[in-house]
């Protein structure tokens, strides 16, 4: 009799197992930067919060394409939903809309939250990039810079150019910003190159933290630390410590712990409760991360912040 209750106790767990949601992330880091580890153990946190199964899934070499085919592989596996990054809604948006028109639940994340809705897309978790820029360069210029410049990491990506379109606007000035790639190396010299072609610039907006780093070390190189005003998004260790030396001024905080974690919730309420969802949009921020406050995030910088 022991033996039959084990046998079914085993078949019952197994049963469980079988019917576990599975949620689908992708996104669309190269594996190079430090933000989107975080953005992965949100979302595996939330699945264990919730008892779903996580799978994480981005293409290395960066490319929309490639990305899009993660998306059109995920959706042939039927998930219980797809949560996934938008950088670049035209070459994104028809694989997300497939994927919706299959009765797969999507929430973006991250980027692309002016195009969301458009794609098919439940609701958006992440921040208001253009919002965050204006913040930025508003700080900044109260902080004495009169001409600025903004490296972006990712060219294609819409929401880091909303972040240099802001800084930009909050000063009154023509967009200034030069394409520096995910490589550190290329980073430093493109950094480097602009600020010797233009002397007059005051203020380096870095819209990623190895971005940040890099740009740091450039002007460190140069003898320029101090001299021009360094800002910076999201968290890393190393950008904490730029700001506790004074070598940065601020960083931009948009809690990716949030745009992992969040999706996941929202799709596990919507799948068992009746199409639950919240009433719009949920900012994960912007927020300012600088000495007065650094000490208290830096233990979380790259883990959870």
């Amino acid at each position: 009799m022991k033996r039959v209750a084990t046998l079914a106790a085993g078949l019952a767990l197994l049963a469980g197992s079988a019917m576990a949601e599975r949620y689908v992330v992708i996104t669309h880091t190269q594996g190079t930067d430090p933000f989107w580890p975080v953005v992965e153990k949100g979302a595996k946190d939330a699945g264990a919060a919730v008892g779903a199964e996580i799978e994480y899934n981005f293409d290395p070499s960066g490319d929309m394409a490639g990305m899009a085919k993660l998306i059109e592989a995920a959706a042939a596996t039927q998930p219980d939903g797809i949560v996934v990054s938008l950088p670049d809604a035209d070459a994104l948006g028809g694989a997300i809309k497939a994927a919706v028109d299959a009765g797969i639940p999507v929430v973006t994340m991250n980027s692309g939250l002016e195009s969301s809705k458009e794609v098919g897309a439940l609701m958006h978790v992440g921040q208001p990039e253009y919002d965050a820029g204006k913040a930025a360069g508003e700080r900044a210029m109260a902080e004495g810079v009169t001409k600025g410049l903004c490296l972006n990491q990712e060219a294609f990506n819409t929401a880091l150019v909303d972040r240099c379109t802001g800084y930009f606007d909050a000063m009154g000035a023509d967009l200034n910003q030069i394409d520096v790639s995910n490589d550190v190396t290329q980073i430093k010299t493109r950094t480097a190159a602009a600020l010797q072609a233009d002397e007059s610039i005051d203020g380096v907006l870095a819209v990623g933290p190895h971005v940040c780093e890099a740009a740091a070390s450039a002007l460190d190189e140069m003898g320029l630390v101090g001299s021009i005003h360094l800002a910076c998004f999201d968290l890393s260790p190393g950008v904490m410590d730029l700001i506790e030396a004074g070598t940065a001024s601020f960083t931009i905080d948009q809690q990716q712990r949030l745009q992992g974690y969040m999706p996941i919730i929202v799709l596990h309420l919507y799948n068992n409760h009746a199409g639950l969802l919240p009433g719009a949009n949920i900012p994960s921020g912007p927020g300012f991360v600088d000495k007065t406050n650094a000490a208290a995030v830096k233990a979380l910088a790259g883990i959870d912040r």
